[in-house]
């Protein structure tokens, strides 16, 4: 069986002619055999001859017109199915009229017109049968594996989950769906490819009880987030540890899932906004044929950036880090792209990689970015925010880059962090060399991303499987939260849109107060929030603001026209005074004079309002 099953198509195709003239006669001769009882009597014995003859005259020619020797054996569709019926169908016709027409030979004298009928009927079912063998077969093989495969809910009976369902009775799935859980009361005890919907979400308890799922497939991409939470919630109280989700509309090619779609779920799925993202064929037009270095490029943001910047057709992406570890990993999703593993503090390496590769596009998204650590540390925060930013800027300027893209955060508005502060001098430093030359400086500005390394969500996640407690610092403290396609989306449109000089913000939505955020974590996770496991306050730590601001009153916020990106500028401010203040911070960070820099930085935030 395994040989027929390999042989080539010519082969294939003789076989199915071969099978069918055999069927067709067989049909035929049955159809006489039951209409006569049994026994054919002799004065019919020429006409099932003829008959048979005829049919088969008829039906191969159609059958090959229809296209029913070049179909896919292990795929057969409904769509053969139908030609299948509709072919037939003809064939009988014709073979009918002939019969009709040759009523008066001897042969078809009396003959007896309800073979035809049973003919038809034991043709198509034949036919079929033949055809559906081989996907039979391979079903049969499937069922030995059963014991071997993951017993699976898939909670939503749509499009998706048929979809879904579909896939893995089609391929060699490491699933085995026992049921779907769906809140229509229309599709409750219905079957979708053999597979029956048990019930509601709120069943889904009672449910997991009795099949033993080891876990759930939520097929609902355009769903809201309650629905999907609500079923999340639901499979971590019946102890499903394993939850696979679909991700949105958006992400699907052509409306079609299939099981390379499924991916883990995450709390940040259900963080995730509704968001129009800009068109990349507008997007294009900023990197297409140019060469493009994302310095930071293993960090989270600068990886997305050059994840999403090699699908609009650059030249060469340069990839600069001082993680070679990161580097490495990243060049190996992006094949064509170049590795470099520099310190964005070192002038001289980076101006030899600014003469090397001639860059048109710098996405500058190197940066310390723990509060805490630089507030402890504010001398390295100095030479690598502030500095490191000037060594990258004044190379771009120097070697006529075309735009210069300065990765900034919220934390950069009002600042009363070190971290803050010093990304606030890198916008002023951009704002400064805006003026001196044709490269356009850029400045983007947005609040934390869900996923990056160090996010609160897996530190919560952590402190969870350690049995707790979460640990938040106040119980005011919010933040505005983007996840890292979004925001990394937004500043490649951003960077389309600027002309130099300005500040654009980021539409972050509203702002997340953390304490609900971990219990939400806690609750996804199957446990209750100071029951199962304690939420304790820890004060609010060096640097940190109970809440962050997108921008400040005095830079003139303006929408743009894409409506998830504000534009704001900076105040001019003395580019001699503020000189002199970095050659003294500049002094004071060689020299690890940390109580110098605070006060000098404290200095610049004073008077850059002024």
């Amino acid at each position: 069986m395994d040989k027929l099953f390999r042989k080539t198509a010519l082969t294939r195709t003789l076989f199915f002619i071969s099978a069918d003239v055999l069927l067709i006669i067989l049909a035929v001769y049955l159809s006489f055999l039951l209409r006569f009882d049994g026994a054919i009597p002799g004065e019919f014995i020429s006409a099932f001859e003829i008959t048979a003859i005829l049919a088969l005259v008829f039906h191969i020619p159609i059958f090959y017109f229809f296209g029913l020797y070049s179909f896919s054996w292990s795929y057969i569709s409904t769509r053969e199915i139908i030609s299948l019926f509709f072919s037939t169908t003809f064939s009988f016709l014709f073979l009918g009229t002939a019969i009709f027409l040759s009523r008066d030979f001897s042969s078809f004298i009396g003959f007896p017109r309800s073979t035809l009928f049973i003919s038809y009927v034991l043709v198509l079912f034949f036919t079929s049968a033949i055809r559906f063998s081989k996907k039979v077969y391979l079903q049969l093989l499937k069922t030995k594996d059963f014991v071997e495969r993951e017993k699976v809910l898939i909670v939503g009976a749509g499009d998706a989950g048929e979809q879904i369902a579909r896939s893995i009775q089609s391929s060699k799935s490491p699933y085995l769906p026992v049921g779907f859980i769906d809140d229509s009361p229309v599709k409750k005890a219905s079957f979708i490819h053999g597979i029956k919907v048990l019930g509601g979400i709120e069943d889904m308890v009672q449910i997991v009880d009795k099949y033993k799922p080891s876990g759930i497939i939520v097929a609902f991409p355009s769903a809201r987030k309650e629905v999907v939470k609500k079923a999340v919630e639901k499979g971590r109280q019946s102890g499903i540890e394993k939850i696979k989700v679909l991700p949105s509309l958006s992400e699907i090619v052509n409306d079609q899932v299939s099981l390379t779609d499924i991916r883990d779920f995450k709390i940040e799925d259900l963080l995730e906004r509704e968001v129009s993202l800009p068109d990349g064929s507008d997007l294009e037009a900023l990197l297409k044929d140019k060469v493009v270095l994302i310095t930071g490029a293993a960090g989270s943001i600068g990886s997305e950036i050059s994840r999403q910047a090699a699908k609009l057709n650059p030249s060469k992406i340069l990839l600069l880090d001082q993680d070679e570890t990161g580097i490495f990993n990243i060049k190996k999703e992006i094949q064509s792209a170049v590795p470099i593993i520099a310190d964005i503090r070192d002038q001289v390496k980076i101006r030899q990689v600014f003469k090397e590769f001639r860059p048109n596009i710098v996405f500058h998204a190197a940066a310390y970015k723990h509060v805490p650590l630089m507030e402890t540390e504010p001398e390295e925060a100095v030479k690598n925010n502030i500095f490191g930013t000037k060594i990258v800027a004044e190379a771009a300027l120097s070697f006529e880059v075309e735009k210069f893209i300065f990765i900034s955060t919220d934390k950069a508005v009002n600042p009363v962090s070190v971290m803050g502060i010093t990304k606030r001098v890198g916008e002023m430093i951009c704002h400064a060399l805006n003026k001196k030359g044709n490269t356009r400086f850029i400045s983007v500005r947005f609040g934390n991303v869900l996923g990056s390394r160090g996010s609160v969500i897996p530190i919560f996640k952590e402190q969870i499987k350690t049995g707790g407690p979460v640990k938040v610092t106040h119980e005011e403290m919010e933040r505005y939260f983007m996840v890292i396609p979004e925001a990394v989306s937004l500043v490649l449109q951003a960077s389309q849109m600027g002309k130099g000089g300005e500040v654009f913000v980021l539409d972050m939505g509203n702002p997340v107060r953390i304490i609900d955020l971990a219990k939400e974590v806690i609750k996804l996770s199957g446990l209750e929030p100071d029951k199962d496991i304690p939420v304790v306050i820890t004060g609010v730590r060096p640097g940190e603001k109970l809440s962050e601001e997108i921008f400040a009153t005095e830079e003139g916020i303006m929408a743009t026209h894409y409506k998830s990106i504000f534009s704001a500028r900076l105040s001019d401010f003395d580019e001699e005074k503020f000189n002199n203040a970095l050659d003294i911070l500049s002094f004071a960070a060689k020299n690890s004079n940390r109580e110098k820099i605070i006060k000098t930085l404290k200095d610049i935030l004073q008077w850059k309002t002024n």
